[in-house]
């Protein structure tokens, strides 16, 4: 079958399971993005081929193009694990701080890695603890806060640190690496691992963002808050996080289910308190 007109919707299809079924010499099946890409190329060809009057019918009109999967977030790090973070660069190098104050500013404003590489000092307003995110995904500004610790820590390597980095005044960059210069996001990236790497945690610069988002949920922020701090445009991105988040529902689950109530009455009669 060598002609365009001979090609039918049905075959176009055939060949889109195909693509989904296909699997890799590795024993991996092709991403939804490649997949997207391919359908996609046949879509814009058959387009192109009907306007220009090569054939009368689009049979990859009604194509219908591979959806993402929507995969959960791995687990959050513990309150436990993000203060052994924190406290794991060495105070006395200042570096240290530098990278205190990195950790400290992803985990309380749950930047993105481009975003915390973009910033420049004009971009803090320590009075109002807030940190403008210009042109974050989307190419969307933003507002944010910053928390105390987080500002605390900021200050201070503004304070001792970032003149012994700057090299040239026309740098605005917020943070500076050794050079000088800002962050790119491999770096900033090969830099987070390494932190995390030391203290068990296998991860980068996004676990620390979704602990953010994570832990906020938990302490009852409103989800809408949450999708405002993380700069998401949809609340269904942001929504994901509930379906992550279980230690809420495991309190409501004891507290309002049945069995949840007859065990948790059983357990303080097995463990009753002792007086005083």
């Amino acid at each position: 079958m060598k002609r365009a007109s001979e090609i039918t919707r049905p075959i176009l299809e055939a060949y889109q399971r195909w693509l989904w079924r296909y699997t890799r010499p590795n024993g991996k099946r092709l991403g939804w993005s490649i997949q997207r890409y391919r359908i996609g190329t046949i879509r814009d060809y058959f387009r192109w081929m009907t306007r220009q009057n090569v054939i009368v019918h689009n049979p990859a009109s009604e194509l219908e193009m591979p959806r993402m999967e929507k995969r959960l977030p791995g687990a959050a790090m513990s309150s436990e694990q993000v203060e052994a973070l924190l406290k794991a660069p060495d105070l006395s190098d200042p570096y240290g701080i530098r990278d205190r104050a990195i950790l400290e500013l992803f985990y309380s404003s749950g930047l993105r890695r481009s975003e915390l590489c973009n910033l420049v000092m004009s971009d803090l307003n320590a009075e109002k603890r807030t940190l403008a995110v210009r042109k974050g995904k989307g190419n969307k500004d933003r507002v944010v806060p910053v928390g105390i610790r987080a500002l605390e820590w900021i200050e201070r390597y503004l304070k001792e640190v970032r003149p012994r980095l700057c090299l040239d005044s026309h740098v605005q960059a917020l943070f500076l690496t050794g050079y000088g210069e800002k962050f790119s996001a491999d770096v900033l990236s090969h830099s987070m691992s390494k932190w995390m790497a030391k203290v068990g945690v296998r991860g980068s610069c996004h676990l620390l963002r979704h602990t953010c988002a994570t832990h906020m949920l938990e302490g009852g922020a409103d989800i809408r808050y949450i999708q405002q701090l993380l700069g998401h445009e949809k609340l269904d991105t942001t929504a994901i996080y509930t379906e992550v988040s279980i230690k809420q529902l495991l309190e409501v689950h004891a507290r309002c289910h049945p069995a949840g109530r007859d065990q948790a009455a059983q357990h303080e009669v097995e463990t009753p308190r002792q007086s005083g």
